[in-house]
This record gives C-alpha cells, sequence and structure tokens, in this order.
C-alpha cells in the first residue's frame, strides 16, 4: 500500500512516517520545507531502516500538485499534515495562514476527487471547539466562532472535506487533537521549529539548554487549579501510531460514514506550570520562568474525551506527560550537544 503524507518532514508528520513504514506501508512525502528539514529523512531511515520518498512541493502550486498525482496514480491513501500550525502567529499573519491551509488541502482534494476511491486523512484540531462549555470535550460538542485565524481553518477545512464527500468517492477520517508533544524515543526525530518556538514544550527545552533566556507564561489569572492554562498533551507517538489505525480503519472500509471524526488527546488536562513541574524532574535542575499578561487567542482549558477513539479505533495513549517531556528533553540534548 503506497500512502501519501503531506508535510511528511514535519514534527507529527515524520512520527507518523515512522509508524507507517513499521507497519509495512510505502510511503511518499510531500512537504516544501518552510518549517522543517530535509534532515529528518536521515533520523526516519535510521530508525525504520528504510529511506521514504520524498518531494519538494509547496501544494499552493496547483500545477505541481497536479503533475505529483499524474505520476503517482497508484496512492491508496492521503494523511494531510501540511498546514502552518502556531495560534500566535496566524493573529499576526491571518492571510498567510488563510492562504496556505486552505489551498493546499483544495490543491489534494481536486486531484482525489478524480478518482473512483479515495481515502484521506485530515490533521484537524482541538481549536475547532474553540473554548467548549463542558470538559472533557466530547466529538458532539459545538464548534463554536474560533478564537484565532489557525482554528479558523481548521473549521473550514473540516467543511470542505465534508462539503466533498457528498459529491465524490473520498472517505475521510477528522483526527481533533490536542496538545502533542515530546520525541521518538530513538531521539532520532523530534520537534524542532524553525526560529522561536511558537508551542509550550520545544520553548521549554531550548530555554533548559540555554538558547532561551526564560519562558513568558502567559496569565496566572485563569479559573483553573493555579491559574494557568490547561490543555491536554499526547506524546507524539501515540498520535502517530493513532494516525495508523485510523487509515487502516478506511483501507479496510470498516468507515460507517463517508466523514468520521476522532478526539485524540489523553483525557487529562495539565496547566502550564505543571509541565514546567515536570520538566523539572527531567531536567534536574529549576526552571527560569516569568508571568505576563494573557496572549490573545488562548482558551482556557481544553482536554478530550477520548471515549469514541477508544471504543471505535481501539487506539489508546500509553504514554503520560512525565514520559512525553523526557523523550523531548533528551531529543533536545541530542540536537544541541551533536
Amino acid at each position: 500500500m503506497k500512502i501519501l503524507v503531506t508535510g511528511g518532514l514535519g514534527y507529527i508528520g515524520s512520527h507518523t512516517v515512522v509508524e507507517l513504514q513499521n507497519k509495512g506501508f510505502e510511503v511518499v512525502i510531500i512537504d516544501n520545507l518552510s518549517n522543517s528539514s530535509e534532515d529528518v529523512l536521515k533520523g526516519i531511515t535510521a530508525i525504520t531502516g528504510k529511506a521514504p520518498s520524498f518531494e519538494k512541493i509547496d501544494l499552493r502550486n496547483r500545477i505541481a500538485v497536479l503533475e505529483f498525482f499524474k505520476k503517482n496514480n497508484d496512492i491508496n491513501g492521503v494523511i494531510h499534515f501540511a498546514a502552518s500550525k502556531a495560534v500566535g502567529e496566524s493573529v499576526s499573519n491571518p492571510l498567510l495562514y488563510y492562504e496556505n491551509n486552505i489551498l493546499s488541502l483544495v490543491h489534494v482534494l481536486q486531484e482525489l476527487q478524480q478518482k473512483p476511491e479515495a481515502n484521506f486523512i485530515f490533521s484537524s484540531s482541538c481549536t475547532v471547539y474553540g473554548q467548549a462549555d463542558v470538559m472533557p470535550i466530547d466529538e458532539n460538542a459545538a464548534i463554536k466562532p474560533a478564537m484565532s485565524p489557525y482554528g479558523n481553518t481548521k473549521q473550514i477545512g473540516e467543511e470542505i472535506i465534508n462539503d466533498v464527500s457528498k459529491v465524490s468517492n473520498i472517505n475521510a477520517i477528522l483526527l481533533r487533537y490536542f496538545n502533542p508533544i515530546g520525541a521518538h524515543p530513538s531521539a532520532e526525530i523530534g520537534e524542532l521549529p524553525i526560529g522561536v518556538p511558537q508551542n509550550l514544550v520545544p520553548f521549554i527545552t531550548q530555554t533548559g539548554m540555554g538558547l532561551r533566556s526564560e519562558l513568558m507564561v502567559y496569565g496566572n489569572d485563569y479559573p483553573t487549579k493555579d491559574g494557568t492554562c490547561i490543555r491536554d498533551y499526547i506524546h507524539v507517538v501515540d498520535l502517530a501510531n493513532a494516525h495508523v489505525v485510523a487509515l487502516q480503519r478506511l483501507l479496510e472500509n470498516k468507515n460507517t460514514d463517508p466523514v468520521e471524526i476522532f478526539n485524540l488527546g489523553t483525557g487529562v488536562g495539565s496547566s502550564v506550570l505543571e509541565v514546567i513541574s515536570s520538566f523539572e524532574k527531567a531536567s534536574g535542575k529549576p526552571f527560569p520562568y516569568s508571568i505576563t499578561k494573557r496572549r490573545e487567542g488562548d482558551v482556557t482549558k481544553t482536554y478530550a474525551s477520548t471515549e469514541k477513539a477508544n471504543k471505535v479505533l481501539g487506539w489508546k495513549t500509553k504514554s503520560s506527560l512525565d514520559e512525553a517531556i523526557e523523550s523531548a528533553w533528551k531529543w533536545e540534548q541530542k540536537v544541541r550537544n551533536n
């Protein structure tokens, strides 16, 4: 089975490529390297013993996408990660997010709808729920107005897929995941953002290595247990495995609807200060941080109900917050000490 992974050299994409290859799939990666590096191929190859195919393509280029699918007309499924993904950046540069995230999706779907049958996994996000009224959040929770352009692109993306599925033979699974963290236990691949990290854990690990002077915690006056925002942090390898399980569900025609939706998280919310405490345990040293004002676009708390994914997909997370943080720290040390 030949699987296309768009954004496959990115953080979640690369871990998913590893799990796909470990299950015997042939993988083709498309990535424009805007927030990743071709060096990631070495890590994937070191873990799996096999180099995936790679093509540097910007999916905003309609002609390039068309040419790719002409050459690769034997693809059995697509896992679509390619997107810009930082909430803060999307607030300051919304047009980049609308252009990149929407056009990339549309161009891939335009090719897939030509096929008699197509299997599509969409990298969605818990941001589609906005600030949910009830915790934990299940798949029936209301889709509220997005709190950031990034979140809005995920809502629009889901709407596009639902509309296209009604008039084509595309079967899709939308995976709404919470906050991926950690690295592969081999420390061959992990999260390595270009420039200043937009996500909490890589900023923490870079600060631990001395690359950043301190972490600014955005607000300690939220109505939570310690005043800081709460998120559901899921180990990236657990998340990658869920993509493989979801893909196999489509390939085996086990889906009950043309579009299915699953939340992916641990079901446990952890505050920013709890993540810092976990890092202090992993590193064995105190961590420098300061409290500053709230950041636009941040919701107070969000964590998943994983009941549907557990029952229907037969998938569960295996790693704890401490294990995920420890793997992220191991990865960061390897990257900086090489």
